[in-house]
């Protein structure tokens, strides 16, 4: 049996708040029966969501009140100063503190970027976080880096993106990770001189199996478990791989109805078409981690439905299982020990 959890909950942030957040968190106890939450919040909104729950389930359940709330329109670069007292600012608080061993907000991206790094520091031999997504594959998924905190980075940045996402792949898959760079070509002279540089370091690392350039159609073929980008690249993948995602899901559905299930051969159809729109499901890939910092932070979509943001949680429970952030640590002075 796994050790008990506890996981704080910026239960206010996102677009729709605790009508996203609360059932989301309840849905997540009730498949971890060793997961406590401590939601942070307006406790007048989060109770209404808890008066029909069992008494069990409500002794796993926290909540620390804050009536502040950091917006999308907030500057990140103000949250410091002005936001403190937000849900936000008070669950990552409770991450350093040691009180929650993650947390999972759907709430300003650049603001929860700025109070991460200001809490919890970066952990030592890591220059900047990175933040990481799960993208569907043809045999298995695989996790891009960086999908947005670093528009621009060096090669040594690039190369410490490829270890910390090797260490959570090898977390969740029990597995030396292959890790690619991605480039607009397998040639060893295209690219851009950091990408060109950053994969001359990474072929020199026993740290992971380097398979080399990987192209953007390549992604979701399975060549790579983990693939390294700058955050202005990955974010634009991401996003197009989450829309190219919806845009099949919807003819799939299409293709659903109009299947008649008056036969068992017409029925086997739709149970297909079914399996596959459930393959590519984005809610399913919700859930972004906030690596290199000292403590595991989960970015939920702004707009993620209840299903999306329990993926989400679910991400930050398995983090929470595999202490992440101590693994980097580990990896990260290893490499530096051997250099």
């Amino acid at each position: 049996m796994s050790l008990p959890k506890r996981i704080a909950i910026d239960a206010m942030g996102g677009d729709g708040g605790v009508r996203v957040t609360l059932p989301a968190a309840l849905h997540a106890l009730e498949l971890n029966s060793d997961l406590s939450v401590t939601l942070v919040g307006d406790k007048s909104q989060i109770e209404t969501y808890l008066d029909s729950i069992s008494a069990a389930l409500a002794d796993r359940i926290s909540i620390d009140h804050t009536l502040d709330v950091i917006s999308d329109e907030d500057k990140p670069a103000h949250v410091l100063r002005s936001g403190k007292t937000s849900s936000m600012y008070k669950a990552v608080q409770l991450l350093q503190d040691g009180h929650v061993q993650a947390m999972v907000s759907a709430g300003n991206t650049g603001a929860l970027l700025m109070i991460g790094r200001h809490l919890l520091k970066t952990i030592s031999g890591i220059q900047k976080p990175a933040i990481v997504a799960s993208i569907p594959g043809a045999t298995r998924h695989c996790f891009l880096l960086d999908v947005g905190a670093n528009p621009v980075v060096d090669a040594q940045q690039l190369f410490e993106f490829a270890v910390m996402g090797s260490v959570l792949a090898e977390s969740l898959q029990g597995e030396t990770a292959k890790v690619g760079l991605l480039n607009i070509g397998s040639e060893q002279f295209k690219g851009t001189e950091e990408v060109r540089d950053a994969s001359l370091l990474m072929e020199r690392c026993p740290a992971f199996d380097y398979v080399g350039f990987i192209e953007a159609n390549e992604l979701f073929e399975g060549r790579a478990d983990v693939v390294v980008c700058d955050g202005f690249v990955g974010n634009v993948t991401i996003k197009t791989s989450a829309g190219v995602a919806n845009v099949v899901k919807k003819l799939l559905s299409s293709q659903i109805l109009t299947v008649s299930t008056s036969s068992s051969e017409d029925e086997s159809k739709a149970k297909l078409f079914k399996s596959l729109s459930e393959q590519i499901n984005p809610h399913r890939f919700n859930g972004a981690s906030l690596l290199g910092l000292q403590g595991s932070i989960v970015k939920s979509h702004g707009n993620a439905t209840i299903e999306g943001f329990a993926y989400a949680i679910q991400q930050a429970v398995r983090e929470a299982e595999n202490a992440v952030p101590e693994l980097i640590r580990e990896k990260v002075a290893a490499i530096i020990e051997a250099s």
